[in-house]
């Protein structure tokens, strides 16, 4: 159970109905204990001609409407003391009804009279309309980029059971205007739907109600994505197919970033820790590459989280990603001279097996450069893989070339299937990449302990979509994400390049000096005044650098 949380700090819009209509009865009760505590106390002393204290007053107020009788001060005599006070008395038995009402039936039941009453006022917030993956991911994703979010949930009991949890959910049909219109959506600013063949009856009806709304849907192949788009659309993502199209750029294809037009070779590239490494587990400054005279670590990718420029303490564990800035050879000698350490640039002709060909495998098998060998294994003969079998069984891997394949491509359907294959082919080969995709999140530490090298899981990159939309983050690319921009050196004059611009606040840092047509990274060149120096980060960061130092 999520812990409640304060009304300290929270302005009116982040309350929610039911927390407003606490705030407003409370203040109604208090008011009008006030007002009769005045009017008895001027009665007392103008009417019964016996003045006494206000406390005194606020005593006979509270005893009167608590029926806990009247103490002293009775009897009265005065006709208007009279009416007074049977005003009071009614008074009194309505305050308890509606006490019973909202506080004390609410309190048993532990629920709100209905779940609309538990969301904060939204404003550019996302509305989620059915969601067929790991829900409570999702949303707490959101809430830990403060993203404003209403889950808009068919299942009653569902709804239920995430609006008791704490989440912004309520119960409703997301194809009923009516129910998309209690979250919001005329005030959103994003619609995500998963609702498989729902979805273009929701993006409809969700665009007639706010033509501005940005709609990404999730789908399970890409070939809806015309027909998605002719509604209104904007971006149709094919999990399965976007996993498998990452998962063959890290075992085969270069990702690269070209520092800038005039020729000089200063690229980013991204470095895959395996499990086996001699740094895995170490601190991220202790290690060799972070500690490489010529290069520089822009970035890391940590448990799905992208970090410009990463901290120092941060641990290398399996999957971290680390960016690194510098030159090309160099970059290629550093993570070769490492053992168990890859950078995805492997050979073009590298032979590659992919496992598995629904539409994350057919994605792999496209995303790869023309000149790489691929064996396609399938156990059904109707996807036409290059070889027949069950992939869990050492004679299928055998005669799919898993001895001299440079990398694993692991996209069968199944986690409990995947996890096996993954296992079975790490005991034939000590060398081999293994790459694979689980469905369930919980999955993925148990293929990384079965031998995977890179693990990517279904409920995690989805979730990590979303957040890319919702707050500009991105998804499973660090380096696609790192942005390089020529800058004038004036503001980093008579720094080195190892302590210019390394507040990892700001989020971007100076990887380079040009100088003479000649860039250096060596971190103990010092920056001259007619030098030019690169500066890489986020694409906010940079924008936010631009804004204060000339850029070229």
């Amino acid at each position: 159970m999520r812990a409640l949380r304060d009304f300290d700090g929270l302005r009116p819009r982040d309350l929610s109905g039911r927390q407003r209509l606490l705030v407003v009865y409370v203040t109604c009760l208090v008011t009008t204990v006030l007002v009769y505590t005045f009017l008895y106390n001027v009665g007392m002393r103008t009417l019964e001609g016996r003045p006494q204290s206000m406390f005194r007053s606020l005593n006979a107020v509270v005893a009167t409407l608590t029926t806990t009788g009247y103490g002293a001060d009775s009897p009265w005599t005065s006709p208007l003391m009279l009416g007074l006070l049977v005003t009071m008395q009614v008074t009194g038995v309505v305050i308890g009804f509606v006490t019973l009402r909202v506080l004390v039936i609410p309190l048993f039941e532990r629920a709100p009279l209905t779940l609309d009453d538990r969301l904060s006022v939204k404003a550019n917030h996302v509305v989620v309309a059915e969601y067929r993956r790991d829900t409570d991911l999702l949303l707490d994703e959101l809430e830990g980029l403060d993203v404003g979010y209403v889950l808009l949930e068919s299942d009653q009991e569902e709804a239920k059971r995430h609006s008791d949890s704490g989440y912004q959910a309520i119960h409703g049909d997301p194809e009923d205007g009516d129910d998309l219109e209690r979250a919001s959506i005329a005030e959103a600013s994003l619609l995500i739907t998963d609702a498989g063949d729902r979805t273009a009856s929701i993006a409809l009806t969700a665009l007639e109600r706010n033509e501005d709304l940005r709609v990404v849907s999730f789908t399970p192949t890409m070939r809806r994505t015309a027909a998605l788009t002719e509604v209104g659309v904007d971006r149709s993502v094919a999990p399965h197919g976007l996993i498998g199209r990452r998962l063959a750029e890290k075992a085969a294809t270069p990702v690269a970033v070209e520092a800038s037009g005039d020729g000089n070779d200063i690229v980013v590239r991204e470095v895959l820790v395996r499990r086996n490494s001699p740094i895995h587990g170490t601190r991220l400054g202790d290690s060799t590459v972070a500690n490489h005279p010529d290069l520089t670590l822009v970035a890391g990718w940590f448990g799905g989280e992208l970090r410009v420029p990463p901290s120092p303490d941060e641990r290398l564990t399996p999957d971290a990603v680390l960016v690194v800035a510098g030159p090309e050879d160099d970059i290629a000698a550093a993570t070769g001279d490492l053992s168990n350490v890859r950078s995805p640039l492997g050979s073009s002709r590298s032979p590659v097996v992919v496992a598995g060909l629904d539409e994350g495998g057919h994605a792999a098998v496209d995303a790869l450069s023309e000149g790489t060998s691929v064996t396609t294994v399938d156990a059904d003969a109707n996807a036409d893989p290059d070889v027949v079998g069950d992939s869990t069984e050492p004679e299928t891997l055998h005669e799919a070339g898993i001895e001299d394949a440079s990398a694993l491509i692991v996209t069968v359907d199944d986690d409990a299937t995947a996890l096996l294959t993954v296992a079975m082919a790490r005991s034939l080969s000590d060398d081999i990449e293994i790459l694979g995709r689980v469905t369930d999140a919980d999955k993925a530490a148990p293929a990384f302990r079965a031998g995977g090298d890179y693990v990517l899981s279904v409920q995690q990159v989805c979730a990590r979509l979303v957040a890319s939309e919702a707050h500009g983050e991105g998804v499973v690319s660090p380096a696609g994400q790192i942005r390089l921009v020529r800058a004038d050196a004036a503001p980093f004059v008579g720094e080195s390049l190892a302590d210019a611009g390394r507040d990892a606040e700001r989020g971007w840092i100076v990887i380079g000096a040009v100088r003479d047509g000649t860039v250096r990274t060596e971190g103990s060149v010092v920056v001259e005044s007619e030098d030019d120096v690169l500066v890489a980060g986020g694409d906010d960061a940079i924008r936010s650098f631009e804004r204060t130092v000339d850029s070229k």
